[in-house]
């Protein structure tokens, strides 16, 4: 039970002064109450929609005008608080609506416009916001926090006020006429005696409460994470390699550098199971203490909907409260850059861990980005060179631990990994850079690095960075060089090293979708998963039911049970290389459409724009298609079907004549096909 506030006789702890220095640009909107009240309605939102930064739809507008002139209602003798609107929770790139900061109290308030009821998934989500600031937001730390949840039609409800043990109310309910009470009578209820700076107090920056740390270490230590990546990786290479890691941490630390280490290996080598273990490996008051970021938004989900899922079954906590432990060491990349825009102090972890690095973007993708959806005029810098340079606040040491998968880029704008070493040749030679030989080798990285192009720079060479597998898991590794030999149109290199492995990782060839799926489900064991993926440039797989366009819930995809139609197991939702890249099935289902089409001689590049295919003329553009095929062809752990539909000669868009030259090609690359 919480304890229940009664008058003056039980009371919340005192709430404690914050000093920080003011840069704003925490909300949208932030005013003095006073100054709210006396600025115009249709000012308000005009200043929500330009910083929003994104296309605001009239409906979006029509929401915040009704929640203003509630809102102004409801303030009107409470000039002496703060408003902000549209608060952002650091680094965890959630909004809240309102947050009201009144005589030493923070008050969240999420609005449900037109909402007749209170739903519960709105209470856990009001609830959630308090959460994310009391373990995300330093200035919240030790001051009371109180949820309100206002749905505007519904019935007039009474207010009764509990609190857990580390000051967070348990959420109000309101239809918005009785805020002005509950902002008044709490604060009445329980003094808090030291009165908080608003702008001060918005401007926290993130640091996780040492709770909340804490959890997460014994989090990921009760849960085995090669359940999520199901990595083939051999476990001997990853201890070494995680060693390695450790050893360029500390030594950074020791001697005062800043290092940036990169770590390679081929797709299920364990890549990004060694960030994991980095990021948990240490305590929570160890200064080397790392976080893990990715950019791969769909790995982000899924990691951390595993582990909140596992805690709350073993421990039979919400698993509202499990994810935020797991959101503090597994983060999205795209949260920590935009708090840095905003935020100039150098973040509180000295060491970062970022996945998928290959896929941050460049100068021009990156700039276009600042400059268009979060208004920085004049922004001029890699997404690279700018994360490096946040590292580079640190006045002692610095070290990121980037994960690179060669030849994995699949979207306009990715850097790779010369992006990288660029970025710190122009504006960081003071960097120390350690690599493996094998980022300028082909095949390992689809894309090399040739290292002698930058004379700037202080590299020091190590094979450790690179994980190879060992010969009890060798089906990855030669999987994987089969692959780039396939994709790139050399199909005999490929047939010799399919040849090798068909009987440990049969591959085959299905031309009918139902023979394929009758094959996966013979193969798969009940423990075992599989999936249906398909290029996101596969748009004429749609007559065969495969529709690329879909958007999948990647959590539910890759985690439900196979009774779930919304799970990967039932084969009917299909997952791109977007939704796939960095993680694993067991036995997939490839649909190989015309959109990367073999003519007899080398591999032609389509994408389908309007009502017909037309021809992909820029390199960069070609070589995000074939990466693309690379992901998709090396999810699978255990086999998989190539999927080539036959198409129709009735069908101007589906030629068979195409669909045949593909299968003749895979025929000539060893790959059988099945009836």
């Amino acid at each position: 039970m919480l304890p229940v506030l009664s008058g003056r006789q039980n009371q919340v702890p005192d709430a404690r002064s914050i000093v920080v220095r003011g840069r704003g640009q925490r909300s949208l909107y932030s005013s003095s109450v006073d100054e709210f009240l006396r600025t115009e309605d249709t000012t308000v939102v005009g200043q929500l929609t330009y910083f929003h930064g994104f296309d605001t739809n009239s409906e979006q507008a029509e929401a915040w005008a009704s929640e203003i002139r509630m809102l102004k209602e409801q303030l009107q003798d409470l000039r002496h608080g703060h408003i902000f609107l549209e608060f952002l929770i650091p680094r965890m790139g959630r909004r809240a609506d309102a947050v009201i900061v009144l005589d030493g109290f923070i008050f969240v308030i999420e609005f449900k416009v037109g909402a007749g009821h209170f739903e519960s998934k709105d209470l856990e989500q009001t609830f959630g916001y308090a959460l994310d600031l009391k373990y995300f937001h330093k200035s919240s730390h030790n001051l009371p926090i109180v949820p309100v949840l206002v749905a505007t039609l519904a019935p007039n409800t009474s207010v009764n006020i509990t609190w857990d043990p580390e000051t967070i109310a348990a959420p109000i309910k309101s239809n918005g006429n009785n805020l002005h009470s509950i902002l008044t009578m709490i604060p009445a209820q329980a003094e808090a005696k030291t009165l908080v700076a608003a702008e001060l107090w918005a401007d926290g920056s993130y640091h996780p409460s040492p709770t909340i740390v804490q959890a997460a270490q014994a989090l990921y230590a009760g849960h085995d994470v090669k359940d999520i990546t199901r990595s083939e990786a051999d476990e001997a290479g990853l201890a070494e390699t995680s060693e390695y890691v450790q050893s360029i941490i500390h030594s950074a630390r020791m001697s005062g550098d800043k290092c940036i280490a990169f770590v390679t290996g081929v797709p299920g080598a364990g890549k990004t199971l060694v960030g994991l273990n980095i990021a948990t490996m240490t305590k929570a008051s160890d200064t080397e203490h790392a976080v893990y970021l990715s950019g791969n938004g769909p790995l982000v989900t899924v990691i951390q909907e595993a582990l909140a899922r596992d805690e709350s079954r073993r421990l039979g906590c919400t698993k509202a409260h499990s994810q935020r432990r797991a959101a503090a060491y597994v983060q999205n990349i795209h949260h920590f850059r935009d708090e840095y825009v905003r935020d100039t102090r150098p973040p509180v972890e000295n060491v970062v861990i970022f996945d998928e690095a290959q896929r941050a973007w460049n100068r021009e993708q990156t700039s276009k980005f600042m400059q268009t959806k979060k208004r920085l005029a004049g922004f001029d810098q890699s997404e690279p060179e700018f994360l490096i340079s946040v590292m580079d606040r640190h006045d002692d040491w610095a070290v990121i631990v980037a994960l690179v998968g060669g030849g994995q880029e699949i979207n306009a704008g990715e850097a790779g990994l010369d992006g990288w070493i660029e970025a710190l040749d122009r504006k960081h030679s003071n960097w120390k850079i350690y690599v493996a030989p094998e980022v300028e080798d082909p095949k390992s990285m689809g894309t090399p690095v040739d290292l002698a192009h930058y004379s700037s720079v202080n590299v020091e060479v190590s094979p450790t960075l690179h994980l190879r597998t060992s010969q009890r898991s060798f089906r990855s590794e030669l999987i994987s060089e089969g692959v780039h030999h396939l994709v790139h149109g050399d199909p005999d290199a490929a047939a010799e090293i399919f040849y090798r492995t068909h009987e440990l990782f049969p591959i085959v060839v299905a031309r009918d979708l139902t023979a394929a799926k009758t094959w996966i489900q013979n193969k798969r064991k009940p423990t075992e998963s599989s999936g249906l993926l398909a290029s996101s440039k596969a748009y004429r797989l749609l007559p065969e039911g495969i529709f690329v366009k879909n958007k999948i819930d990647p959590a539910v995809w890759f985690l439900n049970e196979p009774a779930d139609v919304r799970s990967s197991h039932a084969l009917e939702l299909v997952g791109t290389e977007f939704d796939v890249q960095g993680l694993e099935l067991d036995w997939t289902i490839v649909a190989w459409d015309i959109d990367y089409r073999w003519n007899g001689s080398h591999f032609e590049h389509w994408k389908f724009a309007g009502a017909r295919w037309q021809q992909i003329r820029q390199n960069v553009d070609r070589d995000f298609l074939r990466n693309a095929y690379r992901v998709l062809l090396t999810r699978a752990r255990q086999g998989m079907v190539i999927y080539l539909p036959y198409g129709s000669d009735d069908d101007h868009t589906r030629n068979t004549s195409w669909y045949t030259s593909n299968a003749d090609y895979l025929d000539s690359a060893g790959l059988k096909t099945i009836s």
